[in-house]
């Protein structure tokens, strides 16, 4: 017999052969670029400006080549829907992990923790198939309060969600707006939601008591495992069946200074171990610790995929967008992430699927155990790529059988725990194979990348779907310091991959990805090196306007046309991507001050610190997002002004470079007006021109603005020293 379908795929034709089109006559257009500076250009300049040419060639080529590998993402872009009133009865969906992760209560509150734990327990999914694992990686008293408070909560919370059918089951979120039943409903719910937000109130004032008797700052180095099931299936009474909520376990691992806990992966990692003895769920939800379920239904969503008999056997995991409650209409810092979640990740579904983006996804639990494992395998090769534990090895082979009492509660025997605190040991991966080639990955901080890519080379697919309603929101960067931090973490944990042995373009490759993939891949690694030429051509093509050395052809040349040509190419095809995908001329002109600001900061530091550790000067670390709000600078940047109250080390060079761009114009404009030499040095003036109308915000916040935003005079004035001995020095080296 035929099964009903439960997912749908359209492939978008009109947008690929626009993209194929334009991206064959680019590339047309910039080997004639290529070989102007090559052939042409290289035979008619002086030898002193010999080094700067190089510099020119490398940025234009290094542009080239992430703009060819940038282009395999809209290559067959698709999109998809699902079906979910085909899926199977409740009795016989499988069952779910969710894994939460938090390191630390004081950059990220408990309280949004918690919301995100309450969201996930009310999902429309049978609460006896749901567990909800939460890992604190700081080991704080404070958090193992909030998630008992939590629980207590959650037993009148779940069932008032599933009682109503509450759409936005976060708490905080549905308190804070007027939800669909406001107007719709009847005086029962009302009378119940007034109740209910008393009790969250309350909750509230539990939290913040339990913060001021133990503190968030936990001043232990050296803590040992702890792992506690907070509460047990089938609490409460009032709403007889859908009184049911999932169970909630606290997870907190050992953590040592002298043994390695590989960041976010290895806490995973010891999820996955901890979660295999307890529940061992067949899939698994990864959420981070501020991104709530705005969908109760996301699960079903994600089943319409696993449980498709044409895809699910290849099939690693479903990847939702990451998406924001607090964006602003600007969004002046691109911190929705618009280019992954709406062009690029699309485009990769219709090759063998998207990467792994950390958060919001459904994953298979055996993709990550690598290997088929089955009865048959020796306990010595087991051990040695999972561990000692033989109850966790077991559960590789066959699912765990708790002992069910008549009210269908789980039962979890205290030598199970102990087990588990053994799993979550600091020494249990010793001599083992975790973090190698299965599991989540090691050797890189963007765990989420690596095993995404690993699982893609070993032949598994993925799939992005993107519903209308957002099945998670989180909370985005509001400031341009903790996006140009966090950026540079990624990108650093990035270039970690693209020089490693792992490099998309070879190991892909050789584990016979297909190539448009590779692409991607290796885009997204090698984007860190878009500092070079930011860096260059915001510096070299200004000194020699100031020396009055042209290095673009004159406006009356037919290489004028090429450049004039790749340049408008450029704009245009981006503006029609994003008018195309639901943004606006603001959002394009927006996301190229972005990529300029953190080409000349988050990329240049993330590529500085990569390099670092590859030769050993620096060690590996991960700095935590702050989630903390600061209603200052949450008002900037709702007003769309730019806040520039951060690290020197990323302010300095972004206005020393627009200072250096200001005297190029001026002194450019001169030559034009008294010298008479527009056709010269007309591409040199209009780069520095453009460069300027881009990051225009920061021309303001050191002339305009004297807000606490503003960037300050001291700065300003640093920049000026250091943009004069710029010029002068970048002078020398012309004579």
């Amino acid at each position: 017999m035929e099964t009903l379908p439960l997912q749908k795929c359209t492939v978008h034709t009109l947008s690929a052969i626009i993209h194929r089109t334009h991206t064959f006559i680019h590339s047309i257009a910039i080997l004639f670029m290529l070989y102007y500076r090559l052939i042409i250009n290289l035979n008619i300049i002086q030898i002193s400006f010999l080094p700067y040419w190089f510099l020119i060639f490398v940025s234009e080529f290094i542009l080239s080549f992430l703009w060819l590998l940038n282009s395999a993402h809209l290559w067959r872009p698709i999109t998809r829907s699902v079906l979910p009133e085909n899926l199977p009865p409740e009795n016989e969906l499988p069952a779910i992990d969710v894994f939460i992760c938090t390191a630390d209560p004081i950059k990220e509150p408990a309280l949004g923790v918690v919301n995100t734990v309450l969201s996930v327990m009310a999902i429309d999914y049978p609460p006896e198939k749901v567990t909800v694992y939460l890992s604190d990686d700081g080991g704080s008293v404070f958090t193992l309060c909030a998630i008992r408070e939590a629980w207590r909560f959650g037993k009148v919370w779940v069932p008032f969600c599933k009682e109503f059918s509450v759409k936005r089951i976060c708490p905080e979120a549905f308190f804070q707006t007027v939800d669909e039943h406001e107007i719709s409903g009847g005086k029962e719910y009302l009378l119940e939601r007034e109740k209910i937000q008393k009790e969250y109130e309350e909750f509230k004032e539990r939290v913040k008591k339990a913060q001021e008797n133990v503190g968030t700052k936990d001043t232990m180095v050296h803590f040992g495992p702890n792992i506690e099931i907070i509460g047990q299936r089938g609490s409460g009474a009032k709403y007889n069946d859908k009184a049911k909520i999932p169970t909630l376990v606290y997870v907190s691992r050992e953590k040592n200074p002298s043994h390695p806990h590989h960041f976010k992966a290895g806490a995973l990692n010891v999820l996955l171990r901890v979660s295999g003895i307890i529940s061992n769920s067949p899939y698994i939800l990864m959420l981070d610790c501020d991104m709530h379920s705005n969908d109760p239904s996301s699960a079903r969503q994600a089943m319409c995929f696993h449980l498709d008999p044409k895809i699910s056997p290849s099939l690693a995991f479903v990847q939702f967008p990451q998406r924001f409650h607090n964006i602003s209409k600007n969004d002046i810092y691109a911190s929705a992430l618009r280019v992954c979640f709406v062009v690029n990740w699309p485009g990769m579904d219709g090759l063998i699927g998207p990467m792994l983006s950390g958060t919001c996804f459904y994953m298979k639990r055996k993709v990550l155990y690598g290997a088929p494992i089955h009865k048959d395998m020796e306990l010595i090769e087991l051990k040695k790529c999972f561990g000692s534990s033989n109850e966790f090895l077991n559960t590789l082979i066959t699912s765990t059988n708790h002992k069910q009492n008549d009210n269908g509660i789980k039962e979890f025997p205290d030598n199970k725990i102990q087990e588990a605190k053994i799993l979550a040991s600091c020494t249990y991966e010793r001599d083992s194979q975790w973090g190698e080639q299965a599991r989540f990955m090691y050797h890189s901080v963007v765990e989420d990348y690596f095993t995404g890519f690993i699982l893609h080379c070993k032949g598994w697919r993925s799939v992005f779907y993107n519903p209308t309603r957002p099945a998670f929101l989180g909370s985005a960067t509001t400031n341009l310091n903790d996006t140009l931090v966090q950026g540079t973490r990624w990108n650093s944990g990035l270039l970690e991959v693209l020089f490693s042995r792992f490099c998309p373009l070879i190991y892909g490759l050789k584990s016979r990805m297909p190539l448009l993939e590779c692409m991607c891949y290796a885009y997204l690694a090698a984007q860190p090196l878009y500092c070079f030429p930011a860096w260059f051509l915001a510096i070299i093509p200004q000194i020699c306007l100031l020396n009055g050395i042209p290095i673009y052809p004159k406006v009356s040349s037919p290489w004028f046309f090429v450049y004039s040509f790749l340049f408008l190419s450029t704009l245009s095809k981006y503006l029609w991507d994003v008018i195309h995908t639901g943004g606006t001329m603001r959002t394009w002109w927006n996301e190229w001050r972005v990529w300029m600001i953190k080409s000349i900061t988050a990329y240049f530091y993330g590529t500085l610190d990569a390099i670092l550790k590859l030769f050993g000067f620096r060690k590996a670390s991960f700095l935590l997002t702050n989630k903390v709000v600061d209603d200052e600078r949450l008002k900037r940047y709702q007003m769309g002004i730019y806040d520039f109250q951060a690290s020197k080390m990323l302010i300095v060079p972004l206005v020393t470079l627009v200072i250096l761009n200001m005297i190029s114009f001026i002194w450019g404009i001169g030559k034009v007006i008294f010298e008479g030499r527009f056709s010269d040095v007309f591409g040199q003036v209009f780069l520095s021109f453009f460069i300027l109308m881009v990051n225009y915000p920061i021309i303001e916040g050191m002339i305009l603005r004297k807000d606490k935003g503003s960037i300050p005079l001291f700065v300003t004035f640093l920049s000026i020293l250091l943009s004069f001995p710029l010029l002068f020095l970048g002078s020398i080296l012309l004579m």
